[in-house]
Protein backbone atom coordinates (compact mmCIF):
# COMPACT_ATOMS: atom_id res chain seq x y z
CA UNK A 1 0.00 0.00 0.00
CA UNK A 2 1.06 3.21 -0.83
CA UNK A 3 2.41 5.92 1.99
CA UNK A 4 0.33 9.00 2.65
CA UNK A 5 2.06 12.25 1.58
CA UNK A 6 2.07 14.80 3.94
CA UNK A 7 3.53 18.64 3.15
CA UNK A 8 5.07 20.45 6.11
CA UNK A 9 5.55 24.04 5.17
CA UNK A 10 8.17 25.59 7.13
CA UNK A 11 12.25 24.56 7.73
CA UNK A 12 12.10 26.08 11.06
CA UNK A 13 12.31 23.89 13.97
CA UNK A 14 8.95 23.26 14.42
CA UNK A 15 8.84 22.45 11.10
CA UNK A 16 11.68 20.25 10.61
CA UNK A 17 11.01 18.67 13.99
CA UNK A 18 7.67 17.86 12.65
CA UNK A 19 8.21 16.35 9.70
CA UNK A 20 11.11 14.62 11.69
CA UNK A 21 7.93 13.05 13.86
CA UNK A 22 5.75 12.07 10.62
CA UNK A 23 8.58 10.57 8.71
CA UNK A 24 9.32 8.32 12.04
CA UNK A 25 5.40 7.23 11.92
CA UNK A 26 6.11 6.58 8.20
CA UNK A 27 4.69 9.15 6.40
CA UNK A 28 5.92 10.15 3.04
CA UNK A 29 6.98 13.56 3.95
CA UNK A 30 7.62 17.09 2.03
CA UNK A 31 9.39 19.87 3.73
CA UNK A 32 9.20 23.76 2.07
CA UNK A 33 11.07 26.57 3.24
CA UNK A 34 11.61 29.27 1.40
CA UNK A 35 15.12 29.61 2.20
CA UNK A 36 18.02 27.70 0.47
CA UNK A 37 18.83 25.99 4.22
CA UNK A 38 16.38 25.33 7.22
CA UNK A 39 16.61 27.43 10.52
CA UNK A 40 17.43 30.88 8.84
CA UNK A 41 14.83 32.90 10.49
CA UNK A 42 13.47 33.08 13.99
CA UNK A 43 15.14 29.34 14.71
CA UNK A 44 18.97 30.78 13.56
CA UNK A 45 20.08 32.92 16.87
CA UNK A 46 17.71 32.86 20.08
CA UNK A 47 18.81 32.85 23.45
CA UNK A 48 19.19 29.51 23.50
CA UNK A 49 17.40 28.14 26.53
CA UNK A 50 15.85 24.70 26.58
CA UNK A 51 14.15 26.07 29.65
CA UNK A 52 10.97 24.94 31.57
CA UNK A 53 11.59 27.28 34.21
CA UNK A 54 10.53 30.18 31.41
CA UNK A 55 6.60 28.67 31.04
CA UNK A 56 5.06 31.80 32.79
CA UNK A 57 2.93 33.23 30.11
CA UNK A 58 2.54 36.84 29.71
CA UNK A 59 -0.90 37.53 30.25
CA UNK A 60 -0.63 39.37 33.03
CA UNK A 61 -1.52 42.69 34.46
CA UNK A 62 1.98 43.94 35.31
CA UNK A 63 2.96 43.13 31.46
CA UNK A 64 -0.07 46.04 30.26
CA UNK A 65 1.63 48.58 32.81
CA UNK A 66 4.89 47.97 31.84
CA UNK A 67 4.41 48.30 28.08
CA UNK A 68 2.32 51.54 28.83
CA UNK A 69 5.03 52.76 30.85
CA UNK A 70 7.88 51.46 28.27
CA UNK A 71 6.32 52.63 25.07
CA UNK A 72 8.42 55.76 24.68
CA UNK A 73 11.60 54.72 25.79
CA UNK A 74 13.60 53.28 22.71
CA UNK A 75 15.25 50.76 24.89
CA UNK A 76 12.64 49.60 26.81
CA UNK A 77 12.95 45.23 27.55
CA UNK A 78 9.10 45.29 26.00
CA UNK A 79 8.56 47.92 22.92
CA UNK A 80 4.69 48.51 21.29
CA UNK A 81 4.94 50.90 18.02
CA UNK A 82 1.90 52.95 19.34
CA UNK A 83 0.94 53.09 15.42
CA UNK A 84 -2.38 51.33 15.68
CA UNK A 85 -3.59 48.35 12.93
CA UNK A 86 -6.31 45.68 13.22
CA UNK A 87 -3.88 42.96 13.33
CA UNK A 88 -2.08 44.26 16.61
CA UNK A 89 -5.38 45.68 18.36
CA UNK A 90 -7.25 41.90 17.61
CA UNK A 91 -3.78 40.18 18.76
CA UNK A 92 -4.16 43.00 22.32
CA UNK A 93 -7.42 42.54 22.43
CA UNK A 94 -7.28 39.14 22.79
CA UNK A 95 -4.37 39.00 24.61
CA UNK A 96 -6.17 41.42 27.96
CA UNK A 97 -8.64 38.76 27.70
CA UNK A 98 -6.46 35.56 28.38
CA UNK A 99 -5.46 37.31 31.66
CA UNK A 100 -7.94 35.54 33.61
CA UNK A 101 -5.93 31.73 32.32
CA UNK A 102 -2.81 33.04 33.24
CA UNK A 103 -2.22 30.50 35.96
CA UNK A 104 -3.51 27.67 34.04
CA UNK A 105 -1.89 28.09 30.67
CA UNK A 106 1.65 28.60 32.73
CA UNK A 107 0.47 25.64 34.40
CA UNK A 108 0.10 23.64 31.18
CA UNK A 109 2.84 25.07 29.20
CA UNK A 110 5.20 24.26 32.14
CA UNK A 111 3.98 20.25 31.51
CA UNK A 112 4.79 21.02 28.03
CA UNK A 113 8.10 22.01 28.53
CA UNK A 114 9.19 19.32 30.53
CA UNK A 115 7.92 16.77 28.48
CA UNK A 116 9.77 17.95 25.94
CA UNK A 117 13.22 18.23 27.00
CA UNK A 118 13.36 14.06 26.68
CA UNK A 119 11.75 14.04 23.08
CA UNK A 120 14.59 16.33 21.80
CA UNK A 121 17.72 14.52 23.82
CA UNK A 122 16.23 11.42 22.61
CA UNK A 123 16.29 12.91 18.90
CA UNK A 124 19.49 14.62 19.56
CA UNK A 125 21.17 10.86 20.46
CA UNK A 126 19.64 8.38 18.44
CA UNK A 127 21.01 10.88 15.26
CA UNK A 128 23.57 11.75 16.52
CA UNK A 129 23.40 15.97 16.53
CA UNK A 130 25.84 17.80 18.24
CA UNK A 131 24.05 21.15 19.16
CA UNK A 132 26.75 22.76 21.99
CA UNK A 133 24.20 21.31 24.84
CA UNK A 134 25.06 22.25 28.24
CA UNK A 135 22.41 20.27 30.74
CA UNK A 136 24.11 22.90 33.83
CA UNK A 137 20.73 24.57 34.58
CA UNK A 138 19.14 27.95 34.61
CA UNK A 139 19.88 30.80 37.18
CA UNK A 140 17.21 33.22 37.42
CA UNK A 141 18.14 36.40 38.80
CA UNK A 142 16.69 38.85 40.90
CA UNK A 143 17.98 42.64 41.76
CA UNK A 144 15.05 43.37 44.01
CA UNK A 145 11.97 42.03 46.61
CA UNK A 146 9.35 43.22 44.73
CA UNK A 147 10.76 40.78 41.69
CA UNK A 148 11.96 38.30 43.88
CA UNK A 149 8.68 38.27 45.76
CA UNK A 150 6.78 37.86 41.88
CA UNK A 151 9.21 35.01 40.98
CA UNK A 152 7.93 33.21 43.88
CA UNK A 153 4.78 33.00 43.12
CA UNK A 154 5.16 31.62 39.67
CA UNK A 155 7.50 29.22 41.46
CA UNK A 156 4.28 27.57 42.99
CA UNK A 157 2.46 27.69 39.33
CA UNK A 158 5.52 25.64 37.76
CA UNK A 159 5.66 23.23 40.82
CA UNK A 160 1.89 22.05 39.71
CA UNK A 161 2.95 21.44 36.06
CA UNK A 162 5.90 19.31 37.87
CA UNK A 163 9.30 21.85 37.56
CA UNK A 164 11.42 21.66 40.58
CA UNK A 165 13.47 24.59 41.22
CA UNK A 166 14.94 26.41 44.19
CA UNK A 167 15.43 29.38 45.84
CA UNK A 168 19.22 30.64 46.04
CA UNK A 169 20.64 33.40 48.23
CA UNK A 170 23.42 35.59 46.72
CA UNK A 171 26.39 33.97 48.18
CA UNK A 172 24.96 30.40 46.30
CA UNK A 173 24.44 32.56 43.34
CA UNK A 174 28.19 33.02 43.35
CA UNK A 175 28.74 29.58 43.70
CA UNK A 176 26.51 28.26 40.85
CA UNK A 177 28.01 30.80 39.04
CA UNK A 178 31.33 32.55 39.74
CA UNK A 179 31.88 35.38 36.88
CA UNK A 180 28.45 36.80 37.72
CA UNK A 181 29.11 40.45 38.85
CA UNK A 182 26.72 42.94 40.71
CA UNK A 183 24.53 43.08 43.59
CA UNK A 184 21.41 40.87 43.76
CA UNK A 185 18.51 40.24 45.83
CA UNK A 186 18.16 36.27 45.02
CA UNK A 187 17.52 33.83 42.66
CA UNK A 188 15.89 30.61 41.75
CA UNK A 189 18.43 27.66 40.23
CA UNK A 190 16.43 25.13 37.94
CA UNK A 191 19.26 22.01 37.67
CA UNK A 192 17.01 20.61 35.32
CA UNK A 193 17.20 22.93 32.73
CA UNK A 194 19.74 22.90 29.49
CA UNK A 195 20.80 25.32 27.00
CA UNK A 196 22.15 24.36 23.27
CA UNK A 197 22.51 25.73 19.73
CA UNK A 198 18.68 26.09 17.78
CA UNK A 199 20.64 26.37 14.29
CA UNK A 200 23.04 23.05 15.32
CA UNK A 201 19.96 21.00 15.82
CA UNK A 202 17.60 22.24 13.62
CA UNK A 203 19.95 21.68 10.23
CA UNK A 204 21.24 18.46 11.86
CA UNK A 205 17.90 17.13 12.60
CA UNK A 206 16.78 18.72 8.92
CA UNK A 207 19.57 16.14 7.70
CA UNK A 208 18.52 13.11 9.83
CA UNK A 209 15.13 13.66 8.54
CA UNK A 210 16.22 13.32 4.71
CA UNK A 211 18.11 10.17 5.93
CA UNK A 212 14.68 8.57 6.83
CA UNK A 213 13.34 9.87 3.61
CA UNK A 214 11.52 13.22 3.88
CA UNK A 215 12.03 15.55 0.87
CA UNK A 216 13.46 19.08 1.96
CA UNK A 217 12.74 21.44 -0.65
CA UNK A 218 14.59 24.60 -0.01
CA UNK A 219 14.22 27.54 -2.13
CA UNK A 220 10.66 26.84 -2.49
CA UNK A 221 8.43 30.65 -1.33
CA UNK A 222 4.72 28.85 -0.28
CA UNK A 223 2.34 30.79 -2.35
CA UNK A 224 -0.88 29.21 -1.77
CA UNK A 225 -2.54 26.66 0.32
CA UNK A 226 -5.76 24.26 -0.54
CA UNK A 227 -7.90 21.59 1.09
CA UNK A 228 -10.80 20.08 0.13
CA UNK A 229 -10.87 17.81 2.80
CA UNK A 230 -9.65 15.04 1.40
CA UNK A 231 -6.44 16.06 -0.51
CA UNK A 232 -4.47 19.24 -0.71
CA UNK A 233 -2.36 21.44 -2.60
CA UNK A 234 0.83 23.48 -2.47
CA UNK A 235 1.77 25.96 -5.11
CA UNK A 236 5.42 27.42 -4.35
CA UNK A 237 7.38 29.65 -6.37
CA UNK A 238 11.05 28.63 -7.47
CA UNK A 239 12.87 29.00 -10.73
CA UNK A 240 10.56 32.38 -11.99
CA UNK A 241 7.88 30.06 -12.39
CA UNK A 242 5.04 28.53 -9.58
CA UNK A 243 4.66 24.66 -9.16
CA UNK A 244 1.89 22.39 -7.83
CA UNK A 245 1.85 19.84 -6.02
CA UNK A 246 -0.66 17.48 -4.69
CA UNK A 247 -0.11 15.71 -1.25
CA UNK A 248 -2.87 13.51 1.19
CA UNK A 249 -2.47 15.96 3.96
CA UNK A 250 -0.57 19.22 5.17
CA UNK A 251 0.94 20.75 8.12
CA UNK A 252 1.36 24.59 8.67
CA UNK A 253 4.42 25.39 10.61
CA UNK A 254 5.44 28.87 8.84
CA UNK A 255 6.13 31.09 12.08
CA UNK A 256 4.52 34.64 11.53
CA UNK A 257 3.48 33.99 7.86
CA UNK A 258 0.89 31.13 9.41
CA UNK A 259 -1.50 33.89 9.72
CA UNK A 260 -1.90 34.37 5.83
CA UNK A 261 -1.78 30.99 4.84
CA UNK A 262 -4.47 29.79 7.49
CA UNK A 263 -6.49 32.20 5.84
CA UNK A 264 -6.26 30.90 2.70
CA UNK A 265 -7.30 27.40 4.20
CA UNK A 266 -10.23 28.75 6.31
CA UNK A 267 -8.78 29.29 9.90
CA UNK A 268 -7.81 31.69 12.21
CA UNK A 269 -4.44 31.99 13.72
CA UNK A 270 -3.60 34.96 15.05
CA UNK A 271 0.13 35.19 14.97
CA UNK A 272 1.36 38.28 15.84
CA UNK A 273 5.40 38.97 15.02
CA UNK A 274 7.10 40.25 18.10
CA UNK A 275 10.70 41.05 17.56
CA UNK A 276 13.20 40.02 19.45
CA UNK A 277 17.35 40.63 19.76
CA UNK A 278 20.32 38.64 20.28
CA UNK A 279 23.68 39.40 20.65
CA UNK A 280 26.73 36.80 19.81
CA UNK A 281 29.94 37.65 21.33
CA UNK A 282 32.72 36.02 20.00
CA UNK A 283 35.49 35.20 22.95
CA UNK A 284 38.27 35.31 20.71
CA UNK A 285 40.68 34.46 23.74
CA UNK A 286 41.54 32.47 26.88
CA UNK A 287 41.14 35.40 29.18
CA UNK A 288 37.71 35.82 27.61
CA UNK A 289 36.38 32.47 27.75
CA UNK A 290 37.32 32.06 31.44
CA UNK A 291 35.04 35.63 32.23
CA UNK A 292 32.21 33.99 30.11
CA UNK A 293 29.56 32.14 32.15
CA UNK A 294 28.73 28.35 31.87
CA UNK A 295 25.69 28.39 33.99
CA UNK A 296 22.98 29.56 31.83
CA UNK A 297 20.75 33.23 33.31
CA UNK A 298 17.64 34.87 33.02
CA UNK A 299 17.36 38.52 34.07
CA UNK A 300 13.71 39.07 35.13
CA UNK A 301 14.28 42.62 35.20
CA UNK A 302 15.79 43.23 31.87
CA UNK A 303 14.26 40.13 30.16
CA UNK A 304 17.45 39.05 28.63
CA UNK A 305 18.48 35.28 28.77
CA UNK A 306 22.26 33.46 28.07
CA UNK A 307 23.08 30.94 27.11
CA UNK A 308 26.89 29.50 26.19
CA UNK A 309 27.95 27.93 22.96
CA UNK A 310 30.80 25.96 22.97
CA UNK A 311 33.88 26.91 24.20
CA UNK A 312 34.21 30.20 21.92
CA UNK A 313 30.62 32.05 21.59
CA UNK A 314 28.64 33.74 24.64
CA UNK A 315 24.70 34.59 23.66
CA UNK A 316 22.57 37.08 25.15
CA UNK A 317 19.04 37.38 23.77
CA UNK A 318 15.97 39.49 25.08
CA UNK A 319 13.30 41.82 24.68
CA UNK A 320 9.73 41.88 22.84
CA UNK A 321 9.17 44.31 20.47
CA UNK A 322 5.49 44.81 18.65
CA UNK A 323 6.39 46.81 15.07
CA UNK A 324 4.59 44.38 12.57
CA UNK A 325 6.57 42.51 10.42
CA UNK A 326 9.82 44.87 10.76
CA UNK A 327 13.39 43.11 10.58
CA UNK A 328 15.13 46.13 10.95
CA UNK A 329 18.40 46.13 13.88
CA UNK A 330 18.18 49.39 15.82
CA UNK A 331 21.14 49.77 17.53
CA UNK A 332 19.18 51.54 19.90
CA UNK A 333 17.92 48.23 20.80
CA UNK A 334 21.09 46.14 20.36
CA UNK A 335 22.88 48.65 22.68
CA UNK A 336 21.60 47.39 26.14
CA UNK A 337 22.60 43.98 25.23
CA UNK A 338 25.98 44.64 24.97
CA UNK A 339 26.10 46.94 28.01
CA UNK A 340 24.04 44.39 30.23
CA UNK A 341 27.38 41.85 29.06
CA UNK A 342 29.88 44.62 30.17
CA UNK A 343 28.11 45.69 33.74
CA UNK A 344 27.53 41.59 34.29
CA UNK A 345 30.96 39.67 33.07
CA UNK A 346 33.27 42.74 32.73
CA UNK A 347 35.89 40.31 31.92
CA UNK A 348 34.37 39.73 28.38
CA UNK A 349 35.34 41.81 25.41
CA UNK A 350 32.97 42.88 23.97
CA UNK A 351 34.56 44.20 20.87
CA UNK A 352 33.47 40.96 18.47
CA UNK A 353 30.19 40.77 18.69
CA UNK A 354 27.28 39.49 15.93
CA UNK A 355 23.85 41.39 16.13
CA UNK A 356 20.22 39.41 14.99
CA UNK A 357 16.69 39.93 15.22
CA UNK A 358 14.15 37.68 14.62
CA UNK A 359 9.99 37.35 14.72
CA UNK A 360 8.78 35.41 17.28
CA UNK A 361 5.36 33.82 16.11
CA UNK A 362 3.28 34.49 19.07
CA UNK A 363 -0.58 33.77 20.03
CA UNK A 364 -2.70 36.15 22.52
CA UNK A 365 -2.84 33.40 24.72
CA UNK A 366 0.81 32.78 24.78
CA UNK A 367 0.68 29.08 23.65
CA UNK A 368 0.83 27.19 20.42
CA UNK A 369 -1.60 26.19 17.79
CA UNK A 370 -1.32 22.61 17.68
CA UNK A 371 -3.90 20.18 15.89
CA UNK A 372 -6.79 20.20 13.23
CA UNK A 373 -8.03 22.96 11.28
CA UNK A 374 -11.63 23.24 10.11
CA UNK A 375 -10.47 20.97 6.87
CA UNK A 376 -9.99 17.57 8.53
CA UNK A 377 -6.51 16.82 6.51
CA UNK A 378 -5.15 20.12 7.42
CA UNK A 379 -3.36 20.71 11.04
CA UNK A 380 -1.15 23.26 12.88
CA UNK A 381 1.49 23.51 15.00
CA UNK A 382 2.91 27.11 15.15
CA UNK A 383 2.68 30.30 17.89
CA UNK A 384 5.03 29.24 19.95
CA UNK A 385 6.21 32.16 20.51
CA UNK A 386 9.63 32.86 22.88
CA UNK A 387 9.41 29.06 23.60
CA UNK A 388 9.41 27.45 20.18
CA UNK A 389 13.26 25.56 21.00
CA UNK A 390 11.73 24.52 24.47
CA UNK A 391 8.63 23.33 23.21
CA UNK A 392 9.10 22.08 19.36
CA UNK A 393 10.30 18.14 20.11
CA UNK A 394 6.52 17.84 22.03
CA UNK A 395 4.21 19.66 19.89
CA UNK A 396 5.58 17.86 16.69
CA UNK A 397 5.12 14.54 18.15
CA UNK A 398 1.63 16.15 19.19
CA UNK A 399 0.60 16.75 15.94
CA UNK A 400 1.96 13.73 14.57
CA UNK A 401 -0.35 11.57 16.60
CA UNK A 402 -3.21 13.42 15.29
CA UNK A 403 -2.33 13.52 11.62
CA UNK A 404 -1.63 9.92 12.42
CA UNK A 405 -5.00 8.97 13.88
CA UNK A 406 -6.74 10.68 11.21
CA UNK A 407 -4.94 8.52 7.95
CA UNK A 408 -5.38 5.55 10.12
CA UNK A 409 -9.28 6.64 10.31
CA UNK A 410 -9.24 6.92 6.73
CA UNK A 411 -7.63 3.89 5.92
CA UNK A 412 -4.33 5.02 5.03
CA UNK A 413 -0.83 3.31 5.82
CA UNK A 414 1.06 4.75 8.35
CA UNK A 415 3.28 2.69 11.72
CA UNK A 416 1.27 2.19 14.75
CA UNK A 417 0.61 4.81 17.28
CA UNK A 418 3.22 3.54 19.81
CA UNK A 419 5.98 5.12 17.61
CA UNK A 420 4.88 8.28 19.40
CA UNK A 421 6.12 9.26 22.97
CA UNK A 422 2.88 10.28 25.05
CA UNK A 423 3.28 13.73 26.55
CA UNK A 424 1.49 14.09 30.59
CA UNK A 425 -1.45 15.84 31.30
CA UNK A 426 -3.93 17.18 29.63
CA UNK A 427 -3.83 19.82 26.91
CA UNK A 428 -5.85 21.59 24.57
CA UNK A 429 -4.66 23.39 21.58
CA UNK A 430 -5.96 27.10 20.98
Amino acid sequence: MQKQSIAVIGGGITGVTTAYALAKCGFQVTLFEQHRYAAMETSFANGGQLSASNAEVWNHTSTILKGMKWMLKNDAPLLVNPKPSWHKLSWFAEFIAQIPRYEQNTIATTQLAIAARNHLFAWAEAEGVDFDLKRQGVLHIYRDKRGFDHATKVSRLLAQGGLERRTVTPQEMRAIEPTLAGNYYGGFFTESDATGDIHKFTVGLAAAAQRLGVNCLYGQDVQRLHSDGQHATVVSKYDAGEHMHRFDSLVVCAGTTSRDLAAQLGDRVNVYPVKGYSITVNLTDEQCQGAAPTVSLLDDETKLVTSRLGIDRFRVAGTAEFNGANRDIRADRVRPLTEWVNQCFPGINTRQVVPWAGLRPMLPNMMPRVGAGKRPNVFYNTGHGHLGWTLAAVTADMVAEQVLQFHRQIGGQAKPAAVIARRPGPFVAP
